[in-house]
């Protein structure tokens, strides 16, 4: 039961009570009122389904909004564009005419006389960032979107925890993994069955194979024998093999048919990469799984599938036949590395001076047995990467996200900590490749959430996407851009309210060649618009 009608039913037995105890009292009480009595009217009358004169401007746009009452409190009133105060043009009895002001974002507008709120229409500020509606996503998917993969034909496959995409699914199940045209909308050709049983977090594409990983036992007919990682080929069908099961005499003798990538993980692989040819896992597993078919029981009345395991945490490479490949983070006495003491993820650089070095960040203090503050990195060979140079602290509390840029060779570091390598530093810091801070970055102060993602583009400008309020006491609801230095841009911050979080952002292009920004995860709001999951939003120069 409801823990409110819990409460109520329980004040109501009380109520009923109070007879039992206090009805043979001849004596009459009297009781003063529970609540003092209310503040007199403002006299203030506000529609917030009007609409504003204009509706849209950029900063700077002069319009009108009608609101009667409020020239008895001119020297009293604040009005505001979605928290950023306006400059009042004019005040009549009737309406108001206030100046959009800098940094102003499309929302809601909201007058304040003394400590009372009146709420009214909604602007919309124009500016350089809108999303992209040329990218016929249509009403998104039904769960959380978590990586892509591009095509040489311009397509690309989505994976993620849905099971729908643009209401495509209504009929068949989208099961974690779908296939568009470049413009967003769904490729039918792409036959996948019944997808995966559950998450799937990367897919890799390798030869002529897809590799996918994630948190998921089934794919498509094979409903077992996968531990969180499998290959299917590039049609979407799982790639299976057949196996002579073990049969008594007089039994019959038919195949049986199993995954034919035969490897995988105890625990949840969070990214997948191509290394040397190889595959390169990483997550917060602890054991490598291989499964020995066709094998007797011990009554020998039947086969059985016998599963091994080899421990190996966090970071691991397989050969393609799945197999653990034991040259990657073991000692030469064959001991596995020990891994981190708290949850990991990965950055790997796949190209430039860093080719074949892993990043790892998460939420631990050791890793491989050192101390290192939630933040390291691994040479090509799996060993800890001394050139990082963190200065022996690192960060001073959980990293939740970093990504690369090639171009600039930054990291971009996001996270709860409030010191790196000793230095202040507020949420999110800016790293030389050599894991040194970058001293021309400063982040400022976030109010009302915290920052979960960040990225840094081509340019430099800095896209932070989180649960936040405000930032450097401008109101930023939860997306902005940053100049290289860590100050808001004046251009491309007039987007409104978000609502969730980015899981991987790509540097792209619009249907017809414009800059813009693949934005993945688990979101419902962009710019005051009803989302769901996966768009894509233009950044106008």
């Amino acid at each position: 039961m409801n823990v409110m009608y819990k409460i109520m039913g329980r004040y109501l037995a009380l109520l009923f009570m109070i007879p039992l105890f206090f009805g043979c009292n001849k004596e009459d009480k009297t009781f003063s009122a529970p609540y003092e009595e209310g503040l007199p009217a403002l006299g203030i009358e506000i529609n917030p389904t009007d609409k504003m004169q204009p509706e849209s401007g950029k900063t700077g746009t002069e319009t009108i909004m009608r609101i009667k009452g409020l020239d008895k409190y001119k020297d009293k009133a604040i009005v505001r564009v979605n928290g950023e105060k306006a400059e009042i043009v004019e005040l009549t009895a009737d309406h108001v005419k206030l100046k959009v002001p800098p940094f102003a974002s499309t929302g809601v507008l909201s007058v304040t006389i003394d400590d009372i709120v009146f709420f009214g229409p909604q602007f919309t500020v124009l500016g350089n960032v809108s999303v992209d509606a040329t990218f016929q996503v249509g009403v998104g998917t039904n769960g959380t979107v978590s990586d892509v993969i591009f095509l040489e034909d311009g397509k690309m496959i989505f994976t993620g925890a849905f099971t729908n995409y643009n209401n495509k699914g209504a009929i068949r199940p989208i099961n974690r993994l779908v296939r568009t045209f470049a413009d967003g909308t769904y490729d039918a050709s792409f036959r996948i069955g019944t997808g995966a049983n559950n998450s799937l977090n990367s897919i890799l594409k390798l030869g002529n194979y897809y590799f996918l990983a994630g948190s998921f036992s089934g794919y498509g007919q094979r409903n077992s024998d996968i531990s969180n990682l499998t290959r299917i080929y590039t049609t979407g069908a799982i790639d299976t093999m057949g196996i002579k099961p073990f049969r008594r005499p007089g039994q019959a003798d038919t195949l049986k048919y199993y995954p034919t990538f035969n490897g995988g993980f105890d625990g949840n692989v969070g990214n997948i990469y191509e290394s040397d040819g190889k595959i390169l896992a990483t997550g917060n597993f602890r054991y490598y799984i291989r499964r020995t078919y066709g094998k007797p029981n011990k009554l020998e009345t039947r086969d059985t599938v016998i599963l091994d395991s080899t421990e190996i945490r966090h970071v691991a490479r397989l050969n393609l036949d799945g197999t653990l490949d034991k040259t990657f983070r073991f000692a030469a006495d064959g001991k596995p590395f020990t891994g981190g003491n708290g949850a990991v993820a990965s950055v790997y650089h796949n190209t430039g001076i860093l080719k074949g070095k892993i990043l790892v960040y998460g939420s631990f203090n050791r890793f491989d047995g050192q101390s290192k503050g939630y933040i390291t990195r691994l040479n090509a060979d799996g060993t800890l990467d001394e050139t990082f140079n963190t200065g022996g602290a690192g960060a001073d509390y959980n990293v939740f996200s970093v990504t690369y840029n090639s171009l600039t060779n930054k990291y971009l570091v996001v996270g709860a900590f409030s010191k790196y390598n000793g230095a202040t530093a507020i949420k999110v810091v800016l790293l030389n490749a050599n894991g040194t801070l970058d001293p021309t970055f400063k982040a400022k102060t976030f109010e009302g959430g915290e920052p979960a993602s960040a990225m840094q583009l081509n340019d430099g400008l800095i896209v932070v996407a989180g649960d936040f309020a405000r930032y450097n006491n401008v109101a930023r609801n939860g997306f902005m851009i940053l100049n290289a230095n860590g100050e808001l841009n004046s251009d491309y911050n007039t987007s409104g309210y978000f609502s969730g979080y980015v899981n991987k952002a790509v540097e792209t292009k619009t249907e017809d060649g414009k800059r813009a920004l693949l934005l993945m995860g688990s979101f419902d709001r962009f710019n005051n618009e009803e989302v769901h999951n996966l768009i894509r939003i233009k950044l106008e120069q």
